[in-house]
């Protein structure tokens, strides 16, 4: 593409799926935020230590502020949100790691008493569409602690190739983690597009 450089993501908000609407996270969210994110039973298989309600407010002025993908480098966070009660159950990330290969990355978190009903498939399902459709990327990966097994199903469900094992391959929170790789092309995308209508 001739206007490769020009390529970035500016989503309108909110951004919907069936049951779910994904949209930038704001101060209102801080209390839904902590009831998840500063559970140590959340926080064992991600890559973030439990968070109090200063890192939150931090990171709400900071990271969690980007809105639109305009580089490589660049991560968007996106709350979600259950439509018919409003209620924040989780919140998704979609990075962009290369321009050249166009090459991104999904991560996702729910509450867990929000868990077991397949919103972070859903929600995870829409930052794929974003990525793919509308960044133009090319491939997209999923990073998961092996032990995290509702996280790599979620993966499964994607439609996402695991790719890789890697055995306990990075000392994780004072323990060696084996990491599952997921990954899916843009060829791939259009047989799941619609998986979760």
């Amino acid at each position: 593409m001739s206007n490769d450089h020009h390529r970035e993501l500016r989503p309108v908000y909110p951004v919907l799926t069936k049951r779910l609407s994904l949209r930038p996270l704001t101060s209102g969210d801080i209390d839904a935020l902590l009831a998840y994110r500063s559970a140590p039973e959340v926080c064992r298989y991600v890559p973030f230590e439990p968070m109090d309600r200063q890192v939150i407010a931090e990171r709400l002025a900071t990271q969690w502020a980007t809105t639109a993908l305009t580089d490589e480098g660049q991560a968007l966070t996106l709350g979600v949100e259950i439509i018919e009660t409003g209620e924040l159950v989780g919140d998704v990330v979609l990075f962009w790691h290369s321009r050249e290969h166009r090459g991104g990355e999904i991560g996702y978190v729910v509450n867990p008493a929000f868990g077991g009903r397949g919103y972070a498939t859903e929600a995870a399902h829409a930052l794929l569409r974003l990525g793919f459709e509308e960044l133009g990327l090319h491939r997209i990966v999923a990073r998961i602690d092996e032990r995290n097994e509702p996280s790599a199903r979620a993966a499964r469900r994607l439609g996402m190739r695991q790719e890789a094992r890697l055995v306990r391959n990075e000392l994780f929170k004072g323990e060696w983690s084996t990491e599952l790789d997921f990954a899916m092309l843009a060829d791939e995308w259009p047989a799941h597009r619609t998986s979760q209508d």
